[in-house]
């Protein structure tokens, strides 16, 4: 009875966005958040995830045909008819207003609906009011970001100003470009290789995590978005 109430689900693809490195890996719960908050509104809604694509470290501000989790959704949406795409929040899909309706309305050119878990209708409706209020919540996110960006810029220059030597995360590009360079030309080849792919070949090529294991998907999706 389980298994044909789960068959009569609507099928949906569930999609999770991390602006930052430093929130991805072991320890962060970012992409768990968003799933659960994803399915648990797939629970209630009728909905059945049946894949899932992440775009680890990868900025709201990018179109949504350069990310390649996102891009990856759509090539599986064009193979098995799924027409559903569900995001934790609005600001998963975009935090620029422009790429954030010029995505909606490639998504629904296509016939693809697009859900946010914490508000549904967010982007039902497409009335001029409604179309108002989810372009004004675009540039809230969008000032939101941009005010976040400044403050924290703010901060290193004042640190920098008393002495205090200031230094952000270094990306893998800074740290290791031979690796970056490896992990690019792996994943330019056709048939293309997924992440774990990529990384194995990274492996026997002698690239390698400082605790000698092969990178995380997540670590070789950042050397890629970098």
């Amino acid at each position: 009875m389980l298994d044909q109430e789960k068959r009569q689900r609507k099928p949906a693809i569930g999609y999770t966005r991390t602006s930052s490195a430093a929130n991805i890996g072991e320890g962060k719960d970012s992409v768990a958040r968003q799933r659960k908050a994803i399915q648990d509104y797939a629970n209630r809604a009728g909905f059945r995830i049946v894949a899932w694509f992440d775009d680890p470290a990868v900025t709201g501000t990018d179109a949504i045909d350069c990310r390649p989790g996102f891009a990856a959704a759509l090539e599986k949406i064009a193979g098995n008819g799924v027409r559903t795409i569900i995001v934790e929040t609005a600001n998963r899909f975009a935090r620029d207003l422009m790429v954030q309706e010029m995505g909606y309305s490639r998504l629904r050119s296509e016939g693809i609906d697009l859900i946010a878990a914490d508000k549904p209708d967010s982007f039902a409706d497409d009335s001029p009011t409604a179309v108002m209020v989810r372009q004004i919540l675009g540039a809230v996110a969008q000032f939101d970001k941009a005010m976040t960006v400044a403050k924290l810029r703010g901060a290193r220059e004042r640190k920098r100003r008393t002495g205090v030597k200031v230094e952000g995360r270094r990306t893998y590009a800074e740290s290791n470009p031979e690796l970056v360079a490896l992990a690019r030309r792996l994943s330019d080849q056709r048939p293309r290789l997924s992440l774990r792919q990529i990384s194995a070949e990274l492996s026997t090529a002698g690239y390698k995590t400082p605790n000698g294991n092969p990178y995380s998907a997540s670590a070789v999706a950042s050397m890629l978005a970098n």
